[in-house]
């Protein structure tokens, strides 16, 4: 695969931009609060974005952080919205929940016999994100939501470069937005998987995941398309892997055989072998079976002490806009040419072979890989690699 990340923008709990982003990577993690702006009886903490109200705007909060990390994503990439003008350009959004609490309110009215308002369903049609972002830019290209559970991010990214790879468009606008809100909350808690303290990936007192929110948006496009333009990408997709085990409607194989199918895809199609990555971006949510298998299977196909670590520890786990976001938090240990370190995690448990990183870890390589692991067995592996 050859496709340019010609820029990225970020939002999440660390802050809203990249530079905030960059600076949250490296810093003492901020713990979860109880949440503010869901209506929940849960007392369970979460990572809210540090952003006051809502737009008013279709989609509410999710397209409010979307709109954000677009901007900044055009802006890195050299782009302006009235340049988009005459492109063919796709758009490939992730979500779980998005806008779909703009219903409740309608099968409210319908439960209890009220008149149900037009409007609020009208709201809801128009709040999917890919679709408003297609009409609010003009644009004309292919657009879909993915709503693939915690893989939905990256599968939209890897979904972006096989169109540009197939011809399908020029350019792609791809990534993930996920806003905290009571139906994840609930469903979440209802699993058993939510965490009362914050979330420790890979440890051996880890109890659950804490949730978060966020946006992450990549413009992806071709090379020459790219060096046409005089735009020189700090980074290229270089390999995407996508295998569904469906072994348990939310559990991974124990064996990890999807996940460690998506990451010889993906190795396989950047050219490349596990031996050449400086470092992981693991899925880490923090529970005990995803550590566990994601743990055991990146011990089988990488080398001895090979250097890994999440960030859920330090954004919460975003759900839709997971995926997107630990791109470009790959994208940006790459840029700094140091991994950031596995927060909360003092000892492994003995099923897990290979500790997470403890400490920020200086490298000179490349070439890094992240992953996700969702819902239904269903395994996606990013390659990722800095340009020099």
């Amino acid at each position: 695969m050859n496709v340019c990340i010609s820029g990225f923008g970020a939002v999440s709990s660390l802050g809203v931009g990249l530079e905030a982003t960059r600076q949250g990577l490296y810093a003492p993690p901020k713990l979860p609060t109880l949440p503010t702006r869901v209506d929940t009886s849960l007392r369970l903490p979460v990572f809210e974005v540090p952003l006051a109200g809502e737009s008013g705007q279709p989609g509410g909060f999710t397209n409010t952080m979307l709109e954000l990390a677009l901007t900044e994503a055009l802006d890195q990439a050299g782009l302006t919205r009235s340049s988009l003008a005459g492109r063919k350009v796709g758009v490939c959004i992730g979500t779980t929940v998005a806008c779909q609490l703009n219903n409740i309110p309608f099968y409210d009215d319908l439960r209890s016999g009220r008149a149900a308002s037009a409007d609020l369903f009208r709201r809801y049609v128009v709040s999917a994100p890919a679709e408003w972002l297609r009409r609010e830019l003009k644009l004309d290209g292919p657009a879909i939501n993915v709503s693939n559970a915690c893989a939905s991010g990256a599968d939209a990214i890897g979904i972006g470069a096989l169109w540009l790879e197939q011809g399908a468009c020029d350019l792609v606008i791809a990534g993930g937005a996920d806003e905290l809100n009571k139906v994840p909350l609930d469903g979440f808690h209802a699993l058993g998987i939510c965490s009362k303290q914050p979330c420790r990936p890979f440890a051996a007192d880890r109890d659950g995941l804490n949730l978060g929110e966020g946006a992450g948006v990549m413009v992806l496009e071709r090379p020459d398309d790219a060096k046409r333009r005089g735009h020189c990408p700090r980074h290229t997709l270089a390999g995407f892997g996508k295998a569904a085990d469906a072994y348990h409607i939310t559990q991974p194989h124990p064996d990890g055989v999807g996940l460690e199918i998506a990451i010889t895809n993906a190795f396989r199609q950047a050219k490349a072998k596990p031996a050449d990555v400086a470092f992981i971006n693991a899925h880490g949510t923090g529970t005990d079976v995803n550590d566990r298998v994601e743990g055991q299977t990146l011990a089988r196909l990488f080398p001895p002490n090979f250097a890994y670590m999440s960030t859920k520890s330090l954004v919460g786990h975003t759900l839709g806009a997971a995926g997107a976001l630990e791109a470009i938090f790959t994208c940006i240990m790459l840029e700094q040419g140091v991994v950031a370190r596995n927060h909360r995690c003092p000892a492994c448990p003995p099923d897990i072979p290979v500790a997470p990183l403890s400490a920020d870890l200086a490298f000179d390589g490349d070439l890094a890989l992240s992953t996700s692991l969702a819902f239904g067995g269903s395994n996606t592996a990013l390659v990722i690699k800095r340009m020099s």
